[in-house]
């Protein structure tokens, strides 16, 4: 009887081991699908000192000027153009606004953002 329980207890051991190996891998895969979207996002955020909404006439400028939009932008919906742009450039622009720089209400209702890149 003890080895029958033994054996129980190690058959459901494995099952957890297998059933968390599995959610891993399906994350793991998913980062280039829908939740790999957020967590490009937050990494973009992360690495941004500020966010300023500004005019698509300035976006266009600054596409224009070589500014390319990072490609998380086009992924989320509605589509938005997220510009890394360097802190003297962006006083250049007319008419920007702060953005706090979380994911919130705020950032995600912006369609053309600036972001300032830490020195």
């Amino acid at each position: 009887m003890r080895g029958s329980a033994a054996q129980d207890a190690l058959e459901v051991r494995a099952r957890k081991v297998r059933t968390r190996a599995a959610i891993r891998a399906w994350e793991y895969r998913q980062r280039h699908h829908a939740k790999g979207v957020w967590f490009r996002l937050r990494r973009l955020l992360a690495l941004s000192a500020s966010a300023w909404s500004i005019p698509e006439a300035e976006a266009d400028r600054l596409l224009a000027e070589g500014y390319e939009p990072d490609p998380v932008g086009a992924l989320l919906e509605p589509p938005k153009v997220l510009l890394v742009v360097p802190e003297d450039r962006l006083s250049k622009v007319a008419d920007h606004t702060a953005v706090p720089l979380r994911l919130g209400s705020e950032l995600l209702a912006a369609r053309f953002l600036a972001l300032v890149p830490f020195e």
